[in-house]
């Protein structure tokens, strides 16, 4: 266990920090899911709405630095890619 006061509050700061990109990683994934089983199910509108969700939430998490800005492009085009699969 930290002795300093300063190394206290470090610990301390990671475990909100940890909590929060957690959160958000969380979600991310399941938005990602939500594109993923509408296009599984053919279902086209649900789709579209479903990727319009999930693209602020994807570039929220790479502004925060939950992902890295390239992972989210990518994220981003493989979705946009698939939904435009479906006709």
């Amino acid at each position: 266990m930290a002795h300093h006061k300063s190394a206290l509050k470090r610990i301390k700061q990671n475990e909100r920090k940890y909590e929060r990109n957690k959160h958000i990683r969380s979600t991310l994934r399941t938005f990602i899911k939500r594109v993923r089983e509408a296009a599984a199910g053919k279902d086209i509108s649900a789709a579209k709405e479903a990727l319009a969700a999930a693209i602020p939430v994807i570039d929220a998490a790479a502004t925060k630095g939950i992902i890295h800005r390239n992972n989210a492009s990518r994220n981003v085009s493989r979705l946009t890619r698939l939904v435009g699969t479906l006709g």
